[in-house]
């Protein structure tokens, strides 16, 4: 077990948060009153910069942005960023700083440990097909609620909000049903809030409030809700959205585990429509899921991360001062936690991150304080404010744009242009999704959204290698230049041989003087789904020095997209283009 070394002290450097008047809910969220002595300020501070994120248009803010938003010093917010680009969980560009798809692994967390998404998310989604409307299930977050699963229906007016997202419980139909089961306190909160932020606007997910809305008119709601056991939202959160919600009950406790909710708009349905037509199927629906929780077996205890405490002190002596190790260990406190691992001691933290007990026990106040773990007899959960850690915004993010940035730092790597394509129905072309050129003068020009003949491209014929010979559309095979294969048999044994050996490389049978090296990316399944590759004038790399030099930069390359699809993947669906 690595040495406690003094990024572990409370007071690492100077300059404190900064809270706008009147705003609990934000860079604050989930506090009371000042902080612990023991929590890890480094800590606070990073939770402060995601928070920002998280909220800023695409996940996106400049370092300035950042240092006015939280009040830090702007050495301050370099070093958090720099620790947090490091973690791998945003990108640094420049002057800007953007969410990267592996800190999706801290919301994966809390969902895999709330088991509530793996185990009703199929009944959601068979409802929104049966329905041809959107579907969401959704927990409470104090006097708010948070959506832990979507299932949409694609159409060019969208309803839906992302995973993750937080909503004032007054204005949403989950709302009533969760404030039924509201104490003394909870109710006090509420109306604390409310009176210190009547317009919403510590909500980004909603648009501001227009109206003040009487605190009666949600208690009338709420005790309608508790006498009909559904509640509905009649344009709460903006004109011609409409929801019926109902809730869906652990069965160990009687008490509400989530909430389940049929969302369209005014010119489909109206929300009495809603009820009358739609509510009884949601209902079936919701006692399926309840019959899930009750007879789903208990999760194994799964494989913990391990090595995070070697990590964090081997990260430290390579970057020095830019990389703050007590942020690091703080956040990977969070990941120890999964569907085998819901409640951990300080003790279970400490030994599945191999940090020392004493800084879990910190890290774990911290979090505490900041409302993402509530402590029952010593014992710690995750709550839903851990997605209010940069889950919203990537939780919409498509393939192209996780292997943007990975395509570009190839090309860079390799000064050779570098492509992202998926096969398209009926299977005899590709296109491309994601491109990154480099400034030769003499380079390889293709767009994204040009569709090529799959049988003559590297990149197509390692989709067509992945494809059962019997579900393969070759089209007509033409020779597009004299070394083309055209011949279905020669085709089909090259294509036997580039999946066995996993890449392929075709040389200037697209186009003459065009060499080409592409390898598959596969889903979390193993599928393959798509395919990258490395394009290249015949006089600069001969095919020895493609499978010399080329080959492993793509490889790496490819495995860094699966890295982040796959965090990425695991609670959300991730568009192929």
């Amino acid at each position: 077990m690595p040495a406690k070394t003094t990024q572990d002290a409370p007071r690492e450097e100077p300059g404190d948060l900064r809270e706008e008047p009147g705003d609990p809910g934000r860079l604050g969220a989930g506090r009371r009153g000042d902080a612990p002595p023991e929590a890890v300020t480094p800590l606070l501070r990073g939770i402060a910069v995601l928070r920002r994120l998280t909220d800023a248009p695409d996940g996106t803010l400049s370092l300035s942005a950042l240092e006015r938003s939280t009040g830090l010093a702007r050495s301050t917010v370099d070093r958090i960023t720099s620790t947090l680009a490091r973690m791998g969980y945003v990108r640094v560009d420049g002057r800007d700083v953007t969410l990267a798809p592996r800190l999706m692994e801290l919301g994966n967390a809390y969902l895999a440990a709330l088991r509530l998404p793996s185990l009703l998310s199929g009944h959601a989604d068979a409802l929104a097909d049966e329905l041809d409307e959107s579907v969401s299930l959704a927990v409470a977050d104090r006097d708010g609620i948070r959506f832990i699963h979507q299932a949409t229906r694609r159409r060019a007016m969208s309803l839906s909000f992302r995973i993750g997202d937080l909503l004032p419980a007054e204005r949403t139909a989950p709302g009533p049903l969760f404030a039924t089961e509201w104490t003394g306190q909870d109710w006090a909160a509420w109306r604390e809030r409310m009176s210190a932020d009547p317009t919403d606007r510590t909500f980004p997910a909603v648009p501001p409030r227009e109206h003040e809305a009487p605190d009666t008119d949600f208690e009338r709601r709420t005790a309608e809700a508790a006498r009909n056991g559904w509640a509905l939202d009649d344009q709460l959160i903006e004109p011609g959205l409409v929801a019926v919600s109902v809730p869906v009950r652990d069965p160990a406790t009687g008490r509400i585990a989530c909430v389940a909710s049929v969302v369209s708009h005014t010119s489909r349905h109206t929300a009495q429509d809603l009820r009358a037509s739609l509510l009884p199927h949601l209902r079936t629906a919701v006692s399926a899921m309840e019959n899930t929780l009750r007879t789903a077996p208990p999760p194994s205890p799964g494989t913990s991360p391990s090595n995070l405490a070697t990590w964090t002190t081997a990260s430290k002596q390579e970057l020095g001062r830019d990389f703050v190790e007590s942020l690091a260990r703080g956040l990977t406190v969070l990941t120890a936690f999964d569907e085998g691992r819901p409640e951990l001691t300080q003790s279970d933290v400490a030994k599945a991150t191999g940090l020392a007990r004493a800084t879990a026990r910190r890290a774990l106040l911290t979090y505490e304080h900041e409302g993402l773990v509530r402590a029952e007899e010593n014992r710690f959960r995750l709550t839903p404010r851990v997605l209010g850690l940069g889950f919203p915004p990537l939780s919409r993010t498509t393939l192209p744009r996780i292997a943007q940035p990975h395509l570009t730092a190839l090309a860079h790597r390799t000064q050779e242009s570098a492509s992202l394509a998926i096969l398209v129905e009926p299977g005899e072309e590709i296109q491309y999704t994601a491109r990154a050129s480099t400034p030769r003068v003499m380079s390889v020009n293709i767009t994204v959204g040009t569709r090529l003949p799959a049988y003559a491209t590297s990149l197509g014929r390692v989709l067509l290698s992945a494809t059962p010979p019997e579900h393969r559309t070759l089209g007509p095979l033409r020779p597009l230049t004299p070394r083309t294969i055209t011949d279905p048999s020669t085709l089909t044994r090259t294509l036997a041989t580039i999946h066995s050996q996993g890449y392929a490389l075709v040389d200037e049978e697209w186009e003459e003087g065009l060499r080409s090296l592409a390898v598959p990316v596969h889903d979390r399944t193993g599928t393959t789904i798509a395919a990258v590759n490395i394009s290249t004038h015949v006089s600069r790399h001969t095919t020895d020095s493609c499978r010399a030099r080329l080959l492993p930069a793509l490889r790496e390359t490819v495995t860094a997209i699966e890295t982040d699809l796959h965090t990425a993947g695991r609670f959300t669906p991730i568009p192929l283009t």
